[in-house]
């Protein structure tokens, strides 16, 4: 009996925990700012479980009872967590109250478990080697759960489902606790039914949590899902309306097929043909294969590294026919080399050089991603371009956030790049802003490759001019690893947009 509770310790650590790591992760999916969500979040948890604590010295008898039905509870409103919240930013657009609300409430509820089952054990063990063993199964169980999160629960399972799978393991404790003092329990039928009831809540809602996230993702996009997965880094989903097949990535458009070759051209090209004679090209992101589409019509280019953290959005766009058609079967050309890899990472371990750098990351939406835009990032990408060479980096909306666009100009400045900023118009993202860096002086190419759907001499001139309203903007920090704060400013002004 002592070990079957012990090991309920153990199963109960990993279920608090996995709670508070699914509403997290879902609320970075859907609101973004993944450290303010965590933080926020892993926060008020800590706090209600504190409360729980406390109050759980209020519980005098029948302990064993009442732990049953917390942990049927816990079990009940931890597993529907994830699919209610879900559900509600779907069909209410708000998350919010609901979500500290959830929060709060399965944190007092696991905060009164251990306490609980204190005192069930210490008739068992003695005070001394009782909080040693407790603690060391409950920072046991917390460990293991943490590193199946971001490896098999959120990719394999999802979010909802995983929520689901770790509320049966909740009524799991329920129900062998039952079994255990079956002779001690005077309404043991009860709780007996109440455990089957929960059991089975819980089991439909993980059979239907694939046909939950339908429901909510086909109410959340506006056209019809084609293809939607999570990998161990995002929320991958495909949407299409006619002809018209759009990429999605944590809730975040990506592209639009019907408009992609007026970004990727504006991306590519005007730096692209001021490098004469290029050889290697270098992208990093751009895991579609559209930016590589436009780099292969560049007969001197012989080889093209793609760095793209993501293989499932490389696979997808190697292999899905419809993608493959949007991108030419650009990743499956001889001369493109593809590595699955954070790029900051491989960047430090890689020695080669390229006279063309593609920079296509999301944009700075979270921490994780600012880093790719600091001064840190740019002078690791500084070694590994040529005297001659040039970058092109995605750079945001210049109208919609003009601090975040011109931080990160002054950021490459600031390591010594030579900087031209430009913008084009995109109809699905509005104007949108881009940034040359090179060791050189640009010169503007006279000639584009044939046959471009957009780009024009004439047209890639009036990139490089902003209007009054759009001009630079002055007082702005270099973004660093130490502050990220070009975070903070797309956060700030994407808000505004939104609002």
């Amino acid at each position: 009996m002592t070990y079957a509770l012990l090991f309920s310790v153990f199963v109960i650590a990993s279920c608090g925990l996995v709670y508070e790591l699914v509403a997290a992760a879902l609320a970075s999916y859907l609101v973004g700012d993944s450290v303010t969500q965590f933080s926020t979040i892993i926060g008020t948890y800590l706090f209600a479980m504190g409360i729980g604590s406390y109050l759980s010295s209020y519980l005098g008898k029948g302990l064993i009872h009442r732990f049953i039905l917390i942990e049927l509870c816990i079990g009940l409103i931890g597993g529907f967590t994830a699919a209610v919240l879900f559900l509600s930013f779907s069909f209410l657009g708000s998350l919010s109250v609901l979500l500290y609300t959830l929060i709060f409430i399965v944190g007092v509820l696991v905060g009164l478990e251990i306490p609980l089952l204190l005192r069930i054990l210490k008739e068992q063990i003695q005070f001394k080697d009782l909080v040693a063993q407790v603690l060391t199964f409950d920072y046991l169980g917390a460990l293991i759960v943490s590193i199946l999160f971001p490896v098999i629960l959120a990719p394999k399972l999802g979010l909802i489902r995983t929520g689901f799978f770790f509320g049966l393991m909740n009524v799991l404790v329920a129900g062998w606790t039952i079994w255990l003092f079956r002779e001690r329990l005077p309404g043991m039928v009860h709780l007996r039914n109440a455990c089957i009831m929960t059991t089975g809540l819980l089991m439909a809602g993980f059979v239907y949590a694939g046909r939950m996230t339908d429901l909510a993702e086909e109410n959340l996009f506006a056209d019809e899902i084609i293809f939607a997965s999570s990998s161990p880094y995002q929320r991958i989903v495909l949407t299409r309306w006619k002809d018209d097949i759009r990429l999605h990535l944590n809730n975040h458009l990506q592209f639009s097929s019907r408009d992609e070759y007026r970004y990727h051209e504006a991306l590519v090209h005007p730096g692209l043909s001021a490098v004469p004679y290029p050889r290697r090209v270098l992208v990093l992101g751009g895991g579609d294969g559209l930016a590589i589409r436009e780099v292969l019509k560049y007969d001197t280019v012989e080889a093209i590294t793609l760095v793209d953290l993501d293989e499932q959005i490389t696979q997808l766009f190697s292999t899905n026919p419809m993608l493959t058609a949007l991108n030419q079967n650009a990743l499956r050309s001889p001369k493109v080399t593809i590595v699955n890899d954070d790029a900051f990472i491989w960047l430090e371990q890689n020695q080669e050089m390229f006279d063309f750098v593609v920079v296509d990351f999301p944009d700075p939406s979270n921490y994780s991603l600012g880093k790719l835009y600091t001064t840190a990032f740019y002078k690791l990408l500084r070694k590994h371009v040529s005297e001659q060479g040039i970058m092109a980096i995605q750079s945001t909306s210049s109208y919609f956030a003009p601090r975040s666009f011109w931080c990160i100009a002054a950021t490459l400045e600031s390591v010594g790049f030579q900087v031209n900023a430009y913008h084009t118009y995109v109809p699905s993202f509005g104007d949108w802003g881009f940034v040359i860096a090179s060791q050189r002086p640009y010169q503007p190419p006279e000639s584009y490759p044939d046959h471009l759907k957009y780009l024009t001499p004439e047209i890639a001139k009036g990139m490089f001019h902003f209007p009054e309203d759009m001009q630079p903007v002055d007082g702005l920090e270099v973004n660093r690893l130490s502050n990220q704060i070009l975070t903070r400013y797309f956060e700030e002004e994407w808000r505004q947009v939104v609002r």
